[in-house]
């Protein structure tokens, strides 16, 4: 049976998830959800721990694929895909620290794009028919996005970012590349990266382009990042018994904490999550007050890749409570704030305390975080300041340290490893272009290169 997703708007018709990827962007400026989220099987929960990482994968991802894709294709995608470790790191107590940093881009996002790049592929080789991929990014995406869709055949993909707020080491992991990846610097903020984008894609005049997205507003990202809330609960807890666990999420976007909503909904036991933002606030603000109000322009933090003045997910999350938000920001339809404040803890950590995290649980645990997983550790020690409990709880370091030397140098006095993904790459030749923030720039640009 087909699994269908609908938009968050509910203004276009329900399509398969093959329709939904192709698309990125639902055509009434939505963002596409499944129309029901397949259950984890009391089975499936009891058997996880002894399951590989891409085993577990194909048996999360097979029913919404199903009809999309054969088993065999799944089954090849995701055991090339995930041929890397995921380590849970035994921190203090009942507290670990899963680190998704190990695949080829040394960040989270390698764990969505490397599905996308092989799913992707499949369908424009099915289809005939050639897409480009536009994508905004903070950080990490653009190069992870760059190392999976690499010499994909029938797919270019333009990445545009934030001149001023990405790393060194970020940025010439996707503007060294060349072959089918072009990058753009603008001189804005991540938030104007990404309207750029929506704005394309609602563009009539560019529907030629066959134009989609690797944001974590394409469904295809959200579905593979569900996969290892699953794993890590699944070797750390009795989760076929019920044993709850706590998660500590860094959100900046909040495509990484739909994927764990998506667990939850599957049946997956989790007592609480924590949201975790830098002081770009303005989703704990929501949870708090529940009126929205998105921040223009977004605040420089040094955990770089969160700083989102208006997530893109937040439509999800609304959503998912019962209520609606439209593209812009506008609550048309309330949510269940109380059901989302006993299941979500939203906290906004400051960059002093970031830098105060990466030091003392270097210090006092041996351990090194990053920004972006420092926020989340942070996020984690604020919950059980207020809620004090054994429980077993999980935070994501979402980024390698090696990708913020500077910072990580200055407050552990260490020089963290470099990654084999990391090696050499200060030598690299970069190649990028320049645009303003002007819709009417960007379009034509496309339209130049593109058409």
């Amino acid at each position: 049976m087909t699994l269908l997703f609908h938009s968050t708007n509910r203004m276009v018709d329900e399509v398969p998830v093959g329709i939904a990827l192709l698309q990125g962007q639902a055509g009434d400026k939505g963002l596409f959800m499944p129309n029901s989220v397949p259950q984890l099987s009391a089975e499936l929960l009891k058997r996880a721990r002894d399951l590989s990482y891409p085993e577990l994968a194909v048996e999360i991802l097979w029913p919404y694929v199903e009809g999309t894709f054969s088993r065999d294709e799944i089954e090849e995608i995701c055991h090339s895909a995930y041929d890397f470790e995921v380590p849970l790191e035994n921190v203090t107590g009942n507290q670990f620290l899963m680190r998704l940093d190990q695949g080829p881009t040394a960040s989270f996002k390698d764990f969505a794009a490397r599905f996308m790049g092989r799913s992707l592929g499949k369908l424009v080789a099915r289809r005939g028919k050639d897409l480009l991929i536009l994508t905004a990014t903070s950080g990490d995406t653009g190069s992870a996005v760059a190392s999976a869709f690499l010499g994909v055949p029938g797919i270019k993909v333009l990445v545009l970012f934030p001149e001023d707020e990405v790393s060194n080491r970020q940025r010439k992991q996707m503007t060294t590349l060349g072959d089918n990846i072009a990058t753009l610097a603008l001189p804005g903020k991540f938030d104007d990266c990404q309207a750029l984008v929506k704005q394309a894609f609602s563009d009539s005049d560019l529907t030629d382009l066959n134009l989609s997205s690797a944001n974590s507003i394409n469904i295809g990202r959200l579905l593979p990042q569900s996969v290892y809330y699953t794993y890590s609960a699944s070797r750390l807890a009795d989760i076929a018994g019920g044993e709850k666990v706590v998660f500590s999420v860094p959100s900046g976007n909040f495509g990484d904490m739909m994927g764990g909503m998506l667990a939850m909904q599957s049946g997956l036991p989790i007592e609480k999550f924590v949201i975790a933002t830098n002081a770009n606030d303005e989703v704990p603000l929501f949870l708090e007050t529940g009126s929205y109000s998105k921040l223009a322009p977004s605040k420089v933090c040094i955990s770089n890749a969160m700083n989102v003045g208006h997530p893109s997910n937040l439509a999800r999350l609304v959503s998912l409570y019962g209520g609606h938000m439209d593209e812009v920001g506008k609550l048309t339809k309330p949510a269940d704030m109380e059901k989302m404040r006993n299941e979500l803890f939203a906290i906004s950590i400051s960059d002093q305390e970031t830098r105060a995290t990466i030091k003392s649980v270097y210090e006092n645990h041996n351990t090194m975080l990053e920004p972006h997983g420092a926020v989340g550790w942070a996020g984690m020690m604020r919950y059980f300041d207020a809620n004090p409990s054994d429980i077993t709880a999980i935070s994501l370091e979402t980024a390698h340290p090696a990708k913020f030397p500077d910072e990580v140098r200055t407050l552990t006095g260490c020089e963290p490893v470099l990654p084999p993904s990391l090696e050499g790459i200060e030598e690299l030749e970069e190649l990028y272009g320049e645009l303003p923030v002007d819709y009417e720039a960007f379009k034509s640009f496309l339209v130049r290169e593109y058409k």
